[in-house]
């Protein structure tokens, strides 16, 4: 019986098994240990006030781009175990990828620019940007597309490699401008005083810096154009410009009533 045991045991084809067996556990023990880590360190990221939305999708691109490395790895020492011969696998392989390559370069090109937008922090998501030709807050960032929501509601999906240059609005404070134009009637020193009066005392909880009147912008024969600036914070300047135009010509109507 041993003896029959010691045979079967020590059999080839038995000794093949256990490689084999011995490798896929190999193979889940580095994966699970591999994506432990991997979720660590970007948990220790969150912390650091990094965008959740970036670390999210480079953390699966990782996790993706490891299990599929440690996959063909594992299979091909398998196959090896196997008894196949690995040389006109890989021979063909190469061919084949060449010519998927080719035929690929968008996709490629795609992912590798998504890479480095989230790698560089061009964009993020709830970010107000204009890119590829389009302005709106991004909905969706992917290592293909970049999914922008225009004003009007438009969803734009955007192929990453047409995303060759971003304007983002989105970082540090802005800018609220309200150009007031001024009836060529009307004395210009005047008028910038009465725009000072109406600004003195607004308010806004955006505000970043009080608004002041910075003069002239344009001065023709039929108008003169004042204008109005503010620092705000992100995303906030419309809401700025428009309290800023209703108070001032809220307090006009004032004057000209009085008159």
């Amino acid at each position: 019986m041993f003896e029959n045991l010691n045979d079967w045991l020590y059999h080839p084809i038995t000794q093949t098994l256990w490689q084999v067996l011995f490798a896929i556990i190999i193979y889940f023990i580095v994966r699970s240990v591999g994506k432990n880590i991997i979720k660590k360190v970007f948990d220790k990221k969150q912390s650091k006030q990094v965008s959740k939305a970036r670390l999210q999708t480079l953390e699966k691109l990782l996790l993706n781009v490891f299990s599929y490395v440690l996959f063909f790895i594992i299979a091909f020492n398998i196959l090896d175990t196997l008894g196949f011969n690995l040389g006109p696998v890989l021979a063909a392989a190469g061919v084949v990828g060449l010519a998927i390559g080719f035929g690929a370069q968008g996709l490629v090109s795609d992912v590798v620019t998504g890479f480095f937008l989230l790698l560089e922090r061009q964009l993020e998501v709830g970010d107000y940007v204009t890119a590829g030709g389009v302005d709106g807050i991004v909905e969706e960032l992917g290592f293909r597309t970049t999914m922008i929501r225009g004003f009007d509601g438009t969803l734009h999906y955007l192929p990453n490699r047409n995303i060759t240059n971003v304007d983002n609005h989105s970082r540090g404070n802005m800018r609220a401008l309200v150009d007031l134009t001024i009836p060529s009637g009307e004395q210009t020193d005047t008028s910038i005083k009465k725009v000072q009066a109406a600004i003195q005392s607004f308010d806004h909880p955006a505000l970043v810096t009080k608004p002041e009147v910075i003069g002239v912008e344009t001065n023709d024969l039929s108008t003169t154009v004042i204008r109005v600036i503010a620092k705000t914070e992100s995303m906030q300047q419309w809401a700025v410009e428009r309290e800023l135009r209703k108070v001032i010509r809220a307090y006009f109507e004032t004057q000209e009533n009085d008159a």
